[in-house]
């Protein structure tokens, strides 16, 4: 019988998670029972949200236990099938966690829809972190012809599709990065009007330069001293979709009331809409859509992607790591088998 192995949550980190916070176990691959399918993982991907399920803290789902197994999404071959809806070679998505292989029910898979692009993108432009780009700006952000969008960790998954919608939109597009090398792939490859490197010094002034005429859209995933520079620029009646706030998920949240108050005078004085989503809040309405308009996009080429690919299952927490400081350089998977 083939080996199995998946990584579990070792112990809650405190701070920035190191390679102490994970374990990896090995076992027999598990026999599927009546009726259910044995999945073997191909690509497994890794997000930030991840990191705050490693925190026993309220949130908007459950954290994973300490001695459980991660959570995630995979892109998975049927390897053995007993129920007649599937039948092995098949390729399924499904949330096993970081696994090479489970047995599950049918109920608990999809169909990899990506159109004629390649099986990987299900977890990316056009899976989890696409629609969250798709939606929140469908929805929230709703760009016009002229108008200034700007987003931060420009060149990762959700970024770089958020500037490229703005673009399709007839909008501006200002795209904020890390490193030369990620701003130039932002500016030339995707082609946002403008790109500032966070790293470098003067981020405010930098950014007020790259938007004379204000900010209108501002779709946050990152916080702390970014949100602190756009602020000052958001125009009036400006929209702010909130997917994520990287930034804090090492739970290093200020306790700093003079910020909340310059938030709040802000939100009052120019009527902004500030609002928070997860992006399964839109899937009745909006994910059918989604498919249908991005797959087409990728596949013409006229949305751009990237992948940051490593290999193995063991390769996951150090990636993840890496991934949490921006060492990755787009969506980031693990190509498990």
């Amino acid at each position: 019988m083939e080996a199995y192995s998946q990584i579990i949550l070792a112990s809650r980190p405190k701070g920035p998670p190191t390679l102490r916070a994970f374990r990896l176990e090995t076992a027999p691959s598990p026999a599927p029972a009546e009726g259910q399918l044995l999945l073997k993982t191909t690509y497994r991907s890794l997000d930030p949200y991840m990191r705050g399920r490693m925190n026993d803290a309220e949130s908007y789902a459950p954290p994973v236990e300490v001695g459980g197994v991660m959570e995630g999404e995979v892109i998975a071959e049927v390897v053995q099938s007993r129920h007649p809806a599937y039948r092995g070679g098949e390729l399924v998505q499904a949330k096993i966690g970081w696994r090479t292989h489970a047995a599950v029910a049918p109920e608990q898979v999809e169909q990899v829809e990506t159109g004629n692009n390649p099986p990987s993108t299900a977890l990316g432009v056009l899976g989890m972190p696409g629609f969250t780009a798709y939606s929140g700006m469908k929805v929230i952000g709703q760009p016009r012809p002229g108008e200034t969008v700007v987003v931060a960790a420009a060149s990762g998954p959700v970024g770089s599709l958020v500037g490229q919608l703005a673009k399709l939109a007839g909008a501006r597009a200002v795209g904020i990065a890390g490193g030369s090398a990620k701003c130039a792939y932002v500016r030339d490859q995707l082609g946002f009007d403008a790109v500032i490197d966070y790293r470098a010094q003067g981020l405010a002034r930098a950014l007020a330069a790259a938007c004379p005429d204000g900010i209108d859209v501002y779709f946050e995933n990152v916080g702390g001293p970014i949100w602190e520079a756009v602020l000052p620029l958001l125009n009036r009646y400006a929209r702010v979709p909130v997917c994520g706030l990287v930034a804090y998920y090492n739970g290093e949240i200020p306790q700093d009331e003079t910020r909340i108050s310059r938030t709040m005078i802000t939100v009052l004085r120019r009527s902004l809409l500030i609002r928070g989503f997860i992006n399964t809040e839109f899937v009745p309405d909006h994910y059918e859509s989604f498919l249908k308009e991005l797959s087409s996009l990728v596949a013409y080429g006229k949305i751009h992607y990237r992948e940051d690919i490593t290999e193995g299952l063991a390769s996951a927490p150090e990636a993840f790591i890496g991934m949490l400081s921006g060492r990755n350089f787009g969506k980031t998977l693990v190509h498990v088998s």
